[in-house]
C-alpha cells in the first residue's frame, strides 16, 4: 500500500450459515376422520440462523386419486401471520401454523409438505415434516337378530 513493498496477510474466518427451521413436533399425524370432515394439528415453527427479516409460503401437496383426478386436501393458515422478524438481539419470532385435512373421497398421504422462505430456500430440507392423514369411507350395517 502507497508503495510499500511490505507484505501484508489477512486472514479470516467465519462459519458458513444457513437460514432452517425447527418444527414442533417434527412429525405430524393427523386424526383418521370420516369423509368430508375436517381435521387438523397446530405446528410450531422455530426460524434458526435468518440474517434478515423473511416471509414463509408453503407449497402443499397435490393428489391423485384412484380415479385419476388432482386434488389439494389439505390447507395452511398462519393465525398470527407468516412473517419472521429479527429482533434488535438476531432472534426470531415462532410462527404458529394450523395445518387442516379434509376430503370427499377416501384416501391416505405420506410425503412432505414444503415450506419455502423469501429467497426460495426449500426449509425442508433440515427438518422432515411427514404428514399421515387416513380418511376412511365409516358404513354402518344394521344387525337385524330374529328373536
Amino acid at each position: 500500500l502507497n508503495n510499500n513493498p511490505a507484505r501484508y496477510i489477512i486472514t479470516l474466518s467465519g462459519t458458513l450459515r444457513s437460514p432452517k427451521m425447527e418444527f414442533h413436533p417434527p412429525f405430524l399425524m393427523l386424526m383418521p376422520v370420516p369423509l368430508g370432515v375436517e381435521t387438523e394439528a397446530v405446528v410450531t415453527i422455530i426460524p434458526q440462523d435468518f440474517l434478515r427479516d423473511s416471509q414463509i409460503r408453503v407449497k402443499l401437496p397435490e393428489l391423485e386419486l384412484a380415479d385419476g383426478t388432482r386434488t389439494c386436501p389439505f390447507s395452511v393458515e398462519f393465525p398470527e401471520g407468516k412473517n419472521i422478524v429479527l429482533s434488535s438481539d438476531v432472534t426470531t419470532n415462532e410462527l404458529t401454523c394450523r395445518i387442516s385435512f379434509s376430503s370427499s373421497k377416501p384416501m391416505s398421504f405420506l410425503g412432505e409438505m414444503l415450506f419455502i422462505d423469501q429467497e426460495e430456500n426449500r426449509l425442508l430440507e433440515q427438518q422432515i415434516i411427514v404428514f399421515s392423514p387416513y380418511t376412511h369411507t365409516w358404513h354402518c350395517t344394521p344387525l337385524i337378530k330374529k328373536l
